[in-house]
């Protein structure tokens, strides 16, 4: 049985045997979950900080309490494990799922808390060291109080749970996580049978409410449309009835969820769904803790038809029979759609099917919920996870094989019918065509087949940008094709059929994920080409990835990703390669006949003959000669030119082997440049010491209120309800501006400053502070010391 404490309203604790009937606990998981879970585990043997991608309703949260366990079985008595959510909501879902399964002995083993109670918590926590921080929805790390877990617990492994690995504005995760790993695509699991198939109805480009989408200019902080002026435009009555009918003709007697956009428009919603007989009620971020349970609830034992939402489940909510889904809100966030259409996508007994009502036109900025997504991509923030209104829409990527439109509709229809569940499942089981005509849509390349000629060429949309001119088209991807052309040689080609690159007569090409193209020659013997370099591989290449800087290992030799393409020598490993945020620095030498000066004597000293990648720098590698005072670093091309180069700057030249004047003379260049980056280091720090008094003074001026506090027979400062300084001391005098005077043990004191922080060591007799910032320090009787303490 699962016993819990609630310490604090946003943490939850266990003490009981997580798992423990279940010793082979991965019998619980699904195949696809037991494999992710080992994916995890394999990357945390080199990178501690992983983000793991799955589906809305996929079984995060089941995942997520496996690899806790496996946390607490390997580490056993050393081990605590921290899970943080963004909202309340989270986590008590989170409590539900854990409790299923039960918890370590050991009091706090575990413990379920909020980012918001942590932030006003820290030093409550402050004597834990988990071992594993778990960030559930971890599309929202990228905030300042989440970073502050990575700040305080470095050497705590972290995982992040998601959905969506994306942000509106293109801001990748890599600064907090080393790696993502994803699953299968929503497609996959449909066609599996993990997630639900759907119908999906969408309204018609040329309508009213399109229309009056499309005007929508303002935008809000976070990039997404302003929600005033959506409110202003959408949350009237000709469009709530437009609602009202859309629901009764594709989802009359259903249950579902409407996503609206304020908590005037879910109001409002709610009472005409009522007023013309369904039951409907509205939920919002008002609604009390008790009555949104409650109402929640009556959904699932189907006492409430519709709910109606303003964000509050878009993430965490858990009902499987969810039998319809309407969008009322308009969002050019990836994330957000992805997130409130997958409410409707989990399966259950019975359910054949979801209907997805869009009545904002979502699927024309984003495609249907099965069209790829590049993840990676919007991992390391080369892509953002963001909609395009019409005007770009040619810039999107739907799903590979299109939309299909029901063309029996009556044109005079409110929606329009984009894919039924039985076309869907066709196309995922079969492979059958879901091609969509209409031009507004997102267009991506695909082949087409001239009849006359038998030829094939490449279109965007319906229009063609390559020509019929291939005996075959073997794989598009992204704007590139892989074509055999017609004197039966093959090669790459861009969108417009431009040659990239053209080899011989083999039999069969492939795109593969970072730029990789697989090609099978006539024996069957398959190779590899790096499109970035050229270079072929006869080894499939593993691309590593160090922050933004890309590397191959095939076998046991290293390759950089430059068109000059550096080949490590046998006997190097993955610790020989240190990412160092602009470059990364591999410890191994250039060629023996290949030598060049340091910065330092020591270096040339020690034979540090080490080679440098630039993360902005596609043509070269470098030798490393140096780092300067301010991070920046000299390096040289191998050809007797040295250069100078800098975080989010291009190379500078600055010196060479073979001067023509004396500003070229290597020596002069580094002192002059030494100098200079010792300035711009000084400066830095000074800027750093400022701000971080900066913050100390402001941080001072919120607690100038503090007094001291007894808890037993210990001391400590309180300002307000919030503990300052936690009740360790023997005794605390009042404090004196910024300051306090601390006993620890009997006649042992000393100051400490209003935040806790030990300014003068208790180890004096008797000590006084003055109001001008200067204490009097008795070391004996008769003997003093007088000390500034600012």
């Amino acid at each position: 049985m699962l016993s819990s404490r609630n310490d604090y309203t946003g943490i939850k604790t266990w003490n009981t045997p997580f798992f423990s009937s279940m010793k082979n606990y991965s019998c619980i998981l699904r195949d696809y979950q037991t494999g992710t879970m080992q994916r995890v585990l394999d990357a945390w043997r080199q990178h501690p900080f992983v983000m793991v991608q799955m589906p809305t309703g996929t079984g995060k949260t089941h995942l997520l309490a496996s690899l806790v366990n496996e946390e607490l079985r390997t580490k056993n008595e050393e081990s605590c494990v921290w899970i943080v959510a963004h909202r309340r909501e989270l986590v008590e879902q989170i409590e539900t799922t854990v409790a299923r399964y039960s918890i370590s002995k050991e009091y706090g083993k575990v413990k379920v808390l909020s980012i918001q109670w942590l932030s006003r918590h820290w030093e409550d926590v402050d004597d834990e060291r988990p071992s594993l921080i778990v960030i559930d929805e971890a599309h929202h790390a990228l905030a300042k109080t989440y970073q502050e877990l990575w700040l305080r617990y470095p050497e705590a492994k972290k995982l992040g749970m998601t959905a969506t690995p994306c942000r509106l504005n293109r801001k990748g995760f890599t600064d907090l996580f080393d790696t993502l790993i994803t699953s299968d695509s929503i497609a996959d699991f449909i066609r599996q049978g993990w997630l639900s198939p759907f119908d999906y109805v969408s309204i018609r480009p040329d309508s009213e409410d399109q229309k009056l989408i499309d005007g929508l200019e303002k935008r809000g902080a976070d990039g997404d449309f302003q929600v005033k002026e959506m409110d202003t435009v959408l949350n009237k009555r000709p469009s709530i009835e437009r609602l009202y009918e859309s629901v009764r003709q594709y989802a009359d007697g259903k249950k579902g969820i409407i996503y609206a956009i304020s908590i005037s428009h879910a109001r409002n919603i709610a009472e005409y769904y009522k007023g013309h007989g369904m039951n409907a009620v509205a939920i919002d971020s008002k609604t009390p803790a008790k009555e949104r349970k409650r109402l929640v609830e009556d959904f699932r034992q189907g006492g409430i038809q519709v709910l109606v939402n303003v964000d509050v489940f878009s993430e965490g909510f858990d009902c499987p029979d969810v039998e319809f889904v309407q969008l009322a809100r308009p969002t050019l966030s990836l994330s957000k759609y992805l997130q409130q259409v997958g409410r409707g996508l989990r399966k259950t007994v019975g359910k054949e099917s979801c209907m997805i009502i869009d009545n904002v036109g979502l699927y024309r900025l984003f495609g249907l919920p099965t069209a790829y997504r590049d993840w990676q991509a919007m991992f390391e923030g080369r892509l953002a996870g963001k909609g395009y209104p019409a005007a770009n829409a040619r810039n999107v990527s739907y799903m590979a094989a299109g939309q299909v439109k029901d063309e029996t509709l009556n044109a005079d229809g409110l929606l329009e019918t984009i894919v039924s569940h039985g076309q869907l499942m066709d196309y995922l089981q079969n492979g059958s065509s879901l091609f969509d005509n209409n031009a507004s849509q997102a267009e991506t390349l695909t082949p087409y087949k001239d009849r006359q000629s038998g030829l094939w060429g490449l279109k965007m949309g319906q229009t063609i940008t390559a020509k019929a001119q291939y005996r075959t088209v073997f794989d598009v991807k992204d704007n590139c094709a892989a074509v055999r052309f017609e004197d039966n040689r093959v090669g790459i080609t861009d969108g417009n059929g431009n040659i990239r690159m053209k080899l011989n007569r083999y039999r069969y090409m492939k795109f593969l994920p970072d730029d990789i193209v697989a090609v099978t020659d006539n024996t069957g013997h398959t190779f590899y080409i790096d499109l970035k370099t050229a270079k072929l591989y006869n080894g499939k290449p593993e691309v590593l990835k160090y922050g933004r800087i890309e590397m191959l290992r095939v076998g046991m030799v290293y390759y950089s990703r430059t068109k000059n393409v550096y080949k490590s020598p046998l006997g190097i490993n993955s610790f020989d390669l240190v990412p160092r945020g602009f470059y990364l620095r591999i410890y191994t030498s250039l060629t023996d006949n290949c030598k060049f000066r340091h910065i330092d004597s020591e270096d040339a000293f020690l034979h540090q003959d080490c080679v440098c990648i630039l993360a902005n720098d596609e043509e070269e590698y470098y030798g490393f000669c140096g780092e300067l005072a301010d991070g920046s670093i000299v390096i040289t091309d191998g050809k007797g030119n040295y250069h100078h180069a800098m975080d989010g700057k291009e190379k500078q030249y600055i010196a060479c082997e073979h001067p023509k004047t004396q500003d070229e003379d290597f020596d002069v260049a580094v002192s002059r440049l030494k100098a200079e980056a010792e300035a711009r280091a000084a400066k830095m720090k000074a800027d750093h010491q400022r701000e971080k008094e900066k913050k100390q003074q402001m941080r001072l001026a919120k607690i100038q209120d503090a007094v001291p506090f007894q808890s037993g027979l210990k001391w400590g400062l309180r300002a307000g309800s919030r503990v300052i300084v936690p009740p360790i001391y023997r005794s605390i005098q009042n404090p004196v501006g910024n300051y306090c005077v601390v006993e620890t043990n009997p006649r042992q004191w000393g100051i400490i400053r209003l935040d806790g922080k030990v300014v003068v060591e208790a180890r004096y007799t008797n000590v006084e502070i003055s109001n001008g910032g200067t204490a009097r320090l008795t070391v004996f009787p008769g003997i003093t010391k007088t000390v500034n303490l600012k």
